[in-house]
């Protein structure tokens, strides 16, 4: 049995004692650092205000204390009072633009061989096939790699898991022409494969309708499973390792030369990388589940997983099964029962405690998963806690009565997430302080309003609120960011991306 350990409050100037006479672990003080950071972002004089914002014609995006507008060409740090440019890159042509990006940090528990792969990196893939590998302090050039010219490489995507990353090419559709002619079109996509820390090439795999089934509609890499979706409201699960061990032709090192490029180098324009996985049969299906949009995810302890039948009647359910053996856990199907424009949504908690996070336009649920892992019993989902939003009592009714006494039924049922009405819009996670921020609208006095509530992950309890200062209009994309100290807000409107920052700071008198 652990020993007890008394909990007691730590204040900042313990902290700098501690960290100068060398008693505390790099670990431990970061939770403190973070502990302390929570309690003065939680202290009532202290507020977020707004500090910055910009327009810009094309996609913006924000990760890690960086914005990024114009295609990923510029980029500014959001570590100062007010966002800060940290770098413009040089215009580029439209064969080279940027077509998707992903922001790469390296392990601190590993030493790898050369300085610059330790550095933060940016990789983007360009229109022409380059997959570049960019200081994301500087923008500087660190690596670049050729990947075919005989597929178009288009997305990036993360399997963070397993420290892998992959490129998918766009996918092969089959022609009028080509299907009056009798020309059956069998590739559906490519994938390259790679490996961080330092970047090298696992491979490139093709993925065929012959090999995996005519209704392949997509393919995605996660968690060392390799994810096929069918048209026919269908998804099955393969083992990837197991794929690279059976299939692999050719193993490849970049800027190494290759049997399979003649000699070439892997790598280079305008060889590129050889397709050295060639999957002549199926693997073994791993899991297999009939789901509705090709919607499946997999978390929780015992492992489980989330679905919405195809049928029509469990439209708006959303199923919790066991893995083992696909049996329904007790209290397994959420339902809302909302009316609403939009669903709701529901996805394993973010900080990997097995839990699950169930949104909806009034009310967002805490689920936990009750089981044991080689037990027979069926496991239970039940509530941890709750969060509502405030409704206004003075609702219409459904039914009136006229002066003559007359009974009138409304047509229409007022929605949910009536623009009127406090409605939740997004959650997000913040790792680091434990808090989960949620976005609330409320259009009660005629005009779109927004602000962000605190909530301890833990508990549920409702710490403090932000109000956003810019009104918020439904019928724009928006997303938002909450990142310590800095709270960013990016919203879509038309062809414009609009960008608003917010910082912690001290209330003026």
């Amino acid at each position: 049995m652990a020993p007890y350990r008394r909990k007691r409050s730590v204040n900042a100037a313990e902290v700098l004692s501690w960290r100068s006479r060398g008693g505390i672990s790099a670990g431990t003080l970061i939770r403190y650092n973070m502990k302390i950071l929570r309690g003065i972002i939680l202290q009532d004089n202290r507020n977020y205000i707004k500090v910055w914002s910009k327009t810009s014609k094309s996609t913006t995006m924000y990760e890690d204390g960086k914005i990024y507008f114009e295609n990923y060409q510029s980029c500014y740090s959001c570590v100062h009072s007010e966002p800060q440019l940290l770098y413009k890159l040089p215009k580029r042509s439209k064969l080279e633009k940027f077509e998707d990006a992903l922001l790469c940090q390296s392990p601190l528990d590993k030493t790898l061989a050369s300085p610059a792969d330790h550095k933060p990196s940016l990789l983007a893939l360009t229109a022409n096939n380059w997959l570049y590998r960019l200081s994301a302090k500087t923008g500087e050039e660190l690596e670049r790699v050729f990947l075919s010219s005989n597929h178009k490489f288009r997305y990036l995507g993360w399997d963070v898991s397993q420290e892998m990353f992959y490129v998918k090419s766009v996918q092969n559709k089959e022609t009028p022409l080509a299907r009056q002619a009798g020309i059956t079109q069998n590739t559906v996509m490519h994938l390259a494969i790679f490996h961080v820390f330092p970047l090298q090439i696992v491979g490139i795999m093709e993925i065929n309708k012959k090999v995996f089934g005519n209704s392949v509609t997509d393919v995605v890499l996660s968690q060392g499973v390799l994810a096929v979706s069918y048209s026919t409201k269908s998804v099955k699960l393969y083992s990837f390792e197991h794929i690279v061990q059976k299939y692999m032709a050719e193993k490849l090192t970049l800027g190494k030369q290759s049997s399979h490029l003649g000699g070439k180098t892997v790598g280079d324009a305008p060889f590129g990388i050889p397709v050295n996985i060639q999957i002549t049969d199926c693997p073994p299906v791993l899991f297999e589940v009939s789901c509705s949009n090709n919607g499946v995810q997999i978390g929780g302890y015992p492992w489980h997983y989330i679905h919405t039948p195809p049928q029509k009647r469990h439209k708006g359910t959303h199923h919790i099964c066991s893995l083992k053996d696909s049996a329904m856990a007790s209290n397994g199907i959420q339902n809302m029962n909302c009316c609403s424009l939009e669903s709701d949504g529901i996805f394993f908690h973010p900080d990997d405690s097995g839990r699950i996070i169930h949104v909806g336009p009034t009310t967002i649920n805490v689920l936990k998963i009750l089981g044991e892992l080689n037990s027979s019993l069926p496991s239970k989902v039940a509530e941890e806690f709750s969060m509502t939003t405030h409704q206004n009592n003075n609702r219409h009714s459904q039914v009136t009565v006229t002066s003559s006494g007359r009974t009138v039924k409304r047509r229409f049922q007022q929605l949910d997430d009536d623009p009127d009405q406090e409605t939740f819009r997004m959650v997000e996670y913040e790792d680091e302080l434990d808090l989960l921020a949620v976005v609330v609208t409320n259009g009660e006095e005629g005009e779109g309003r927004a602000h962000i509530r605190l909530y301890d992950n833990q508990s549920g309890q409702l710490l403090r609120t932000v109000d956003l200062v810019e009104l918020w209009d439904e019928t724009y994309r928006h997303e938002l960011f909450f990142d310590k100290d800095t709270i960013v807000h990016i919203e879509q409107k038309n062809t414009n991306f609009c960008c608003h920052v917010y910082k912690l700071k001290a209330a003026t008198k």
